[in-house]
C-alpha cells in the first residue's frame, strides 16, 4: 500500500505523465531588490522554522595568483564581528535563539546560512546584512585567525593521505584553469595572507550586487519582501559598481587531453584507494546537452547498492569492497565526472582496476538499457522528493545552483528535462566522455617497503 502511494508522488515529482502540468520542484519565487540582490524564497509550512542562507558568487576559484586559500580565510574572519555585533556575538544570539549557524567555501561560491524559528527571522537578517558592510577587518584579527586556517590544512590536509592525492590530481587535471587552486589554499602562499588583502577581497565581493538571499520554510514572499528591502536594500553600493547582479566569465581554456596518473605511497596508509576523475561538461561550459544524460548515467553506475558497478564489482565479482561514481555538473566553469574504487582485502589493486575497466566497457557497449535508465531516474525522484521537504536542503540546494550560474527556470524544470533523457542519449554522452575528456588517476598506496 505504501509503494502504490509513494509512486505517484515520485511520478509528479519526475513529470513521469500522470499530470499533465509541467513538474515544480520547490515552488521557489525570486526578486531583486534595486542594489541588486537577489531574493529568493522556498514556502514550506510544516514547521515554524526558516533556514536563512546568503550565497556570495565568489570562491577559491577567485583567489588572485599568491593568494589562494583568501576566499576561505574570509569565511572565517566574517564571524570576528562588527561595531555592532563585537567578535563572538553572532555565535551567541543564533545559539540564545535556539538556532544553528555555520558556512562553507567551494570553488565557485562561499555560503552563510542560520537555521533558526520563523519569528527569528528578522533578527538573522539584521545580522548577515550588518557583517556584509562593517566587517571589522585588522591585523591583529587576521594574524591570530591566519594560524587557525593553518592548522586547519595541517589536519585536513596535511595529515589525510586521500586529501593530498587530491590535491596532486587537481593541479594535474586542470593545471592552468582555477579549479586547480586548493579550496584552503596553499600553505605557502596563506603564511602571506594579510588585513590588506582580506579588505580588498571583501570590498571586491561582498557586494549586495554579488550577492543571493535565499530564505526556505514557514515564510511566503509577501512576508519576506519587506524584510529583505528593509535590511538589504538598505545596503549601499560601492561608489561606481553598476546595480545588477555580477556576472562571471571564467577563462575556459584546457590543454589538449591527457590521461595523467598518480601514484602515492603513504605509511598511514592500510587500504589501497583508487580515485579517477574527468574534466565533463557544466550547465555553464562545455556540451550542455551531454549534461542531463551524465547525471543520469553517473547514478545509473553508482547510485548505491542496486547500481551496475556495485552489483558487477562488489555483488558478483567480489574484487571491491565499495565502489562509487558522481557528476558535479553546477559550475561556472566545467564539471566533474568522478569514479572511485576500495579493492576487498587480499584483492591486488591492479587486479581490482582492470575488473572495473572491463566491468564499464562493457557497460559503455552494450550495458545500459531502458529498464536501467528508469531505475536511476526513479533513484533520483525518490532523493529529490525527500531533499526538497527540508527547508535547509531546499535552500542550499537552490543558493548553490544559482551561484554556480544555474537560472531558477533550470532548477524548477529540472524533472522534466530529466525525463526527457533517453537510453541513447545516456549511452552516447558517456561514450563521449571517457573517449575524448582529460582525466586524472590517482593511486594511494601503504608504504613500500624498505629492502
Amino acid at each position: 500500500m505504501r509503494l502504490r502511494l509513494l509512486l505517484p508522488a515520485l511520478a509528479a515529482v519526475l513529470g513521469l505523465g500522470l499530470q499533465p502540468a509541467k513538474a515544480v520542484v520547490y515552488g521557489a519565487e525570486t526578486f531583486t531588490l534595486a542594489n541588486g540582490m537577489q531574493v529568493v524564497v522556498i514556502p514550506n509550512h510544516r514547521a515554524p522554522v526558516v533556514s536563512h542562507m546568503v550565497f556570495y558568487r565568489a570562491g577559491a576559484a577567485e583567489d588572485l595568483p599568491g593568494k589562494s586559500g583568501i576566499a576561505h580565510f574570509l569565511e572565517h574572519l566574517m564571524f570576528k564581528g562588527t561595531p555592532k555585533y563585537p567578535a563572538g556575538a553572532v555565535m551567541d544570539v543564533v545559539a540564545r535563539n535556539g538556532g544553528n549557524q555555520n558556512a562553507f567555501t567551494t570553488r565557485d561560491y562561499t555560503g552563510y546560512y542560520q537555521n533558526i524559528a520563523a519569528d527569528r527571522l528578522p533578527l538573522m537578517m539584521d545580522m548577515e546584512a550588518d557583517r556584509m558592510r562593517n566587517l571589522i577587518l585588522n591585523k591583529s584579527i587576521i594574524d591570530t585567525e591566519r594560524e587557525v586556517i593553518i592548522e586547519e590544512r595541517r589536519m585536513r590536509v596535511d595529515n589525510v593521505p586521500a586529501s593530498i592525492l587530491q590535491e596532486k590530481l587537481d593541479a594535474g587535471l586542470w593545471m592552468y584553469n582555477h579549479y586547480a587552486i586548493p579550496i584552503i589554499g596553499w600553505e605557502p602562499e596563506m603564511h602571506q595572507l594579510t588585513d590588506v588583502d582580506a579588505k580588498a577581497y571583501y570590498d571586491a565581493h561582498y557586494t549586495p550586487n554579488n550577492a543571493i538571499l535565499v530564505v526556505a520554510g514557514d515564510i511566503t514572499m509577501a512576508a519576506l519582501k519587506p524584510l529583505a528591502e528593509k535590511y538589504y536594500g538598505a545596503i549601499p553600493l560601492p561608489k561606481g559598481v553598476v546595480a545588477k547582479p555580477t556576472t562571471r566569465a571564467r577563462d575556459t581554456y584546457l590543454y589538449p587531453p591527457s590521461a595523467n596518473r598518480v601514484v602515492m605511497h603513504d605509511e598511514r596508509v592500510s587500504q589501497p584507494q583508487w580515485v579517477k576523475q574527468f574534466i565533463a561538461p557544466s550547465y555553464n561550459v562545455g556540451d550542455r546537452t551531454d549534461v542531463h544524460a551524465l547525471e543520469v548515467f553517473a547514478d545509473l553506475i553508482g547510485g548505491g547498492s542496486t547500481a551496475k558497478l556495485y552489483r558487477s564489482l562488489v555483488v558478483d565479482q567480489k574484487v571491491a569492497a565499495g565502489v562509487s561514481a558522481s557528476y558535479d555538473a553546477e559550475a561556472v566553469s566545467y564539471g566533474v565526472f568522478y569514479l572511485s574504487l576500495t579493492p576487498s582485502p587480499g584483492v591486488e589493486l591492479a587486479k581490482a582496476e582492470g575488473a572495473f575497466d572491463a566491468t564499464l566497457a562493457a557497460l559503455l557497449k552494450d550495458g545500459i538499457t531502458d529498464a536501467d535508465v528508469a531505475r536511476a531516474k526513479g533513484r533520483m525522484a525518490a532523493r529529490l522528493a525527500f531533499a526538497k521537504d527540508s527547508p535547509m536542503s531546499a535552500a542550499r540546494a537552490v543558493g548553490t545552483s544559482l551561484a554556480s550560474g544555474v537560472s531558477l527556470a533550470d532548477i524548477e524544470n529540472w524533472p522534466d528535462a530529466m525525463n526527457k533523457v533517453t537510453t541513447e542519449q545516456v549511452r552516447a554522452a558517456a561514450r563521449k566522455l571517457f573517449a575524448t575528456a582529460s582525466s586524472a588517476t590517482g593511486i594511494l598506496l601503504p608504504a613500500e617497503e624498505k629492502p
